[in-house]
């Protein structure tokens, strides 16, 4: 969450990823066993696992998506060739969260379709519906643009084709570049023929090869075709892949960080650094002599020396990990 970074993308089902390793297991008092203390009366805690913040977004996995402007009629759609059942009504942002469908088009063939939420201009900014639509747009492999070609309420089909097709350049270039095929809805409405017409001459005009279908939800018109066309391309589309950025951050002797670092403020010293805080935490604090063991490590690595070099005295206060100390220069083990 801090960084950005992708840590995986989980597309196949029983795909896992460790985002967080556990620490290892604590050590028995077996484990510190001298010739001179043959069963010592302390053991070690675990040791602290990793801790991160993460972001999980939820990519719908289906096969085609259907984009276009609200209430063109993507869900009468996704109900005339599935069994699913969107909520559909005259008004727009009905549809508020992509609903999923299974298209049958033969034995052993089918494909699932996404009723993605309708796009508003300025979409990839996060206007509308925004990011909460075009998220789910990754994961398909096709997607079918469906425009009201009767221009309903004053709408212009082919302004409408230019500003969904502007915003998925603008959210991310492979989304621009994902396949379409465009239907053109609302066939059975007045003036959908001379609009179709137009439209068509557009097309040709800017050399677009995506394949234009004429259909209507309400009538099945041409649906069937559509949804055919649609399997048959899928064929030929392989599955959009998220790039995983792997942590390329290298570690030289030179940058590797101090084992540890002593601050002094308002006459308590703060120890502080990774293994000085893992080494607490692993401790039993509450043990005398596991207490005695962790002030042994501490004298081995240095931190009482540093701890005198920097002007500590006799029951001055120490911290380490947020654990309050006292410094006792003549303690005896």
């Amino acid at each position: 969450d801090d960084t950005g970074r992708i840590l995986g993308d989980l597309t196949e089902n029983g795909d896992m990823l460790v985002i967080a390793k556990g620490g290892r297991g604590g050590r028995g008092n077996a484990r510190f066993a001298t010739p001179k203390n043959r069963a010592p009366g302390y053991a070690e805690k675990g040791e602290p696992g990793q801790e991160r913040w993460i972001t999980l977004e939820l990519k719908l996995l289906a096969d085609v998506g259907l984009i276009g402007f609200p209430s063109v009629g993507k869900s009468s759609l996704l109900s005339v060739v599935s069994q699913a059942k969107p909520k559909i009504a005259d008004y727009h942002f009905t549809t508020l969260a992509p609903n999923l469908g299974v298209v049958f088009i033969g034995e052993g063939q089918s494909f699932v379709l996404a009723d993605i939420p309708g796009l508003i201009e300025g979409a990839h900014e996060g206007q509308g519906l925004g990011h909460e639509f075009l998220r789910h747009i990754e994961r398909t492999r096709l997607l079918i643009h469906v425009i009201d070609i009767s221009g309903q309420e004053g709408r212009d089909p082919i302004r409408d084709f230019e500003i969904i097709n502007k915003e998925l350049l603008n959210y991310k270039v492979d989304l621009s570049d994902r396949p379409q095929i465009i239907a053109l809805n609302k066939m059975d409405l007045p003036g959908a023929e001379e609009n179709k017409k137009i439209f068509e001459a557009y097309i040709e005009k800017e050399g677009i090869e995506s394949k234009v279908f004429s259909i209507s939800a309400a009538t099945k018109q041409g649906v069937e075709e559509l949804m055919k066309t649609a399997f048959y391309e899928l064929q030929k589309i392989p599955m959009p892949r998220i790039n995983v950025e792997e942590d390329t951050t290298l570690y030289t002797m030179e940058e590797e960080a101090p084992a540890f670092t002593i601050r002094e403020e308002d006459g308590v010293y703060y120890v502080e650094g990774d293994r000085i805080k893992k080494l607490t935490q692993m401790t039993y604090l509450d043990n005398e002599d596991a207490l005695r063991h962790f002030h042994q490590i501490l004298t081995k690595m240095g931190v009482i020396d540093a701890l005198r070099e920097a002007g500590i005295g006799e029951g001055d206060d120490v911290v380490i990990d947020d654990v309050e100390f006292q410094f006792f220069d003549d303690l005896s083990y």
